[in-house]
């Protein structure tokens, strides 16, 4: 019996970056965690009171990864599948959603994808599958950032605080913010967009990031490398692709509010060009 779970805490090491300090770390204070009922399961609040929730069916990953947001300040809530994850949203709405791709049951895409029919809840996407294509399926779902499996604590901790960054960012602003375009209206600051017929748009925190950059920087050429600094700073990564996955999905989703509008539009060599004009909405 503790052998075989010596094998899976090994093998759950491994997926989190095995030979970290930070992990090992975790690892040597597993045992002193575990003696203290419910603390990965509440976590201590972080200075900003950012609570995660980790959705991962495997119960040494979970751990591992509880236990490196624990001790890095962030309050925890985790599940083993979708209906866990279901009853703790009854009963809190956390910050952003760690969710694990291969879950029995209903997948991480089936989560992801039901979840942003209704709501902008930042996700986070784990997987053991590495290939673009896995990514790119997982980021047009509807994911803020995708990342495989074995990865580095350093690296999640890095890409949860860019998405939380991401998702508070108009909160520091303190004017109220709204601003018009093609019968749309933006409202920087309680992050929402609403059509001509006054319904919300379904946009994730990263689509909605792109968009805010969009509307402040309208009819101006706005370079790739320029959009990635703006909406994911420092997370980004040399030649990465993400914001064109970015791009064709909050184009899909303005074209299906106002067909024919073509409000963003690509040009060869040099980026992006929001075409519209905006205005500012009292």
């Amino acid at each position: 019996m503790a052998s075989s779970r010596q094998q899976r805490f090994n093998r759950a090491h491994h997926f989190v970056g095995a030979g970290q300090p930070a992990v090992t770390e975790c690892k040597i204070r597993s045992s002193r965690l575990a003696l203290a009922p419910g603390i990965l399961k509440k976590g201590r609040m972080s200075p900003h009171g950012s609570t995660i929730l980790i959705v991962e069916d495997d119960a040494d990953i979970r751990q591992l990864v509880a236990e490196l947001m624990v001790k890095e300040g962030f309050a925890v809530e985790e599940a083993e599948s979708a209906p866990a994850m279901d009853a703790v949203l009854a009963r809190i709405r956390p910050d952003l959603i760690i969710l694990d791709l291969m879950l029995p049951g209903e997948d991480g895409l089936s989560i992801c994808r039901r979840i942003r029919a209704r709501d902008g809840l930042p996700i986070l996407m784990l997987s053991a599958k590495s290939e673009e294509i896995d990514r790119v399926v997982g980021l047009e779902m509807g994911a803020d950032d995708y990342l495989p499996k074995p990865f580095g604590p350093r690296e999640l901790l890095a890409r949860v605080r860019a998405v939380l960054r991401r998702g508070a960012s108009a909160a520091a602003v303190p004017p109220t913010r709204r601003l018009g375009f093609e019968g749309f209206a933006i409202d920087l600051d309680a992050r929402q967009v609403s059509g001509a017929d006054g319904d919300l748009l379904a946009l994730t925190s990263a689509e909605f990031d792109l968009l805010a950059c969009f509307v402040q920087r309208p009819r101006r050429v706005l370079t790739r490398d320029q959009l990635l600094d703006w909406t994911r700073g420092r997370s980004a990564e040399p030649f990465d692709r993400t914001i064109d996955m970015l791009v064709s999905r909050l184009r899909r989703k303005l074209d299906a509010a106002s067909p024919g509008a073509s409000l963003i539009s690509t040009v060869r060599n040099g980026g992006y060009l929001f075409t519209a004009q905006v205005r500012t909405l009292p």
